[in-house]
């Protein structure tokens, strides 16, 4: 036709489209693999600890001291540390953990953890034989954080008793409901005796602008408060 040329947009804006298009590919790529880094560097931004952060997987038992446990298929029970507790001491080690083939109690101690010297005894929430302990523990004890209920176990256990041990421990919603009171009552601990003892700007030392708690608070704070901690929150009521 008179008065129209062809032209073709590559030859103009080729280099550009490609680019562009490249741009887009990388990034989606990046983000699929690494979008658990991303989010955990979004999380160490914001750097609070809310109700909406905990990680409350709806299928396992969780115990009033921190500790959840789940029956697999096998009739073996897999324990750990909630995701609570991993907010608030941050990084730790374990010591004093259990070998495979030993009798357990509920009740008795799983494992302490660690962080620089200060330190919190871990109880069993159920009785039996250890079958195997994670030994991601030892090499990446950071496992913890990032996997709690996961890759982030403790030990496998045969257990003796499932029924009556675990009959009164949170599920589901129960479950849920339970942690954003633990979230609550652990502020007014750390506001309250605790930090006013050893603090004397104890809202400087654990609270985020607009009243939210500090994520890993713990991490912070003197090998009393963790005591305090441990008595308050860990040890077996009567």
């Amino acid at each position: 036709m008179e008065g129209f040329s062809k032209i073709d947009i590559f030859d103009t804006k080729g280099i550009e489209y490609l680019f562009v298009i490249g741009y887009l590919v990388v990034l989606i790529v990046f983000w699929k693999l690494s979008g658990k880094q991303v989010t955990k560097q979004i999380r160490k931004l914001l750097g609070n600890l809310s109700a909406g952060i905990l990680r409350i997987p709806q299928g396992l038992y969780y115990n009033k001291t921190h500790t959840w446990t789940f029956l697999e298929a096998s009739g073996n029970a897999k324990v750990g540390l909630d995701d609570f507790l991993q907010h608030i001491t941050g990084k730790v080690n374990f010591s004093k953990l259990k070998n495979s083939g030993e009798q357990i109690r509920k009740g008795e101690l799983l494992t302490e953890i660690d962080q620089n010297g200060k330190k919190l005894k871990i109880f069993s929430p159920i009785s039996g034989e250890i079958i195997s302990v994670n030994s991601l523990l030892h090499d990446t004890p950071e496992i913890l954080n990032e996997d709690p209920y996961d890759q982030g176990w403790l030990y496998e256990i045969k257990p003796s008793s499932w029924i009556a041990e675990t009959n009164s421990y949170y599920l589901a919603e129960e479950a849920t409901n339970w942690s954003k009171k633990e979230l609550d009552r652990f502020k007014d601990f750390v506001m309250g005796g605790p930090m006013r003892k050893y603090s004397s700007q104890p809202s400087m030392a654990v609270l985020q602008d607009g009243g939210e708690l500090r994520d890993h608070i713990l991490s912070d704070l003197p090998n009393e408060v963790w005591e305090d901690f441990q008595e308050e929150f860990l040890d077996q009521k009567k």
